[in-house]
């Protein structure tokens, strides 16, 4: 993990703090998902998903096209994570998420993935 200043400065956004609080809830999000969460456009969701790894507090793994995130093990394991989680499990807003989220997940990423960027069909495989 880097330096406390790091940390805390990626955890101050209230977006940032809602992906964490959506990971620790969810396990693994891909990006897709995230930006549906947050209502923001996927290149802002990218700069808050970046600024979270570079401070040590997720990881990613690619699958095909999909990004999938996760909490990193090691700041699950630490005292503020858990000091995080406990602080938070009235708050309006990720009471919000929570019920928001389980929509999200429930839907097909690939039509969750083609909604966001406008795509209304699929065109036909050819044989």
């Amino acid at each position: 993990m880097q330096p406390v200043p790091t940390i805390l400065k990626a955890l101050a956004d209230p977006n940032r703090l809602r992906v964490v609080w959506a990971l620790t809830d969810a396990r693994e999000l891909c990006a897709c998902q995230l930006t549906e969460l947050l209502g923001v456009a996927g290149a802002t969701v990218s700069r808050h998903l970046a600024t979270l790894a570079q401070a040590g507090l997720i990881k990613s793994r690619k699958d095909g096209r999909w990004v999938h995130f996760r909490l990193d093990p090691e700041f699950r394991r630490a005292g503020l994570f858990r000091w995080l989680d406990q602080q938070s499990q009235d708050d309006p807003q990720r009471e919000a998420d929570r019920r928001l989220l389980a929509a999200i997940v429930a839907e097909d990423p690939v039509d969750l993935c083609r909604r966001q960027r406008g795509i209304t069909c699929c065109p036909q495989e050819t044989p």
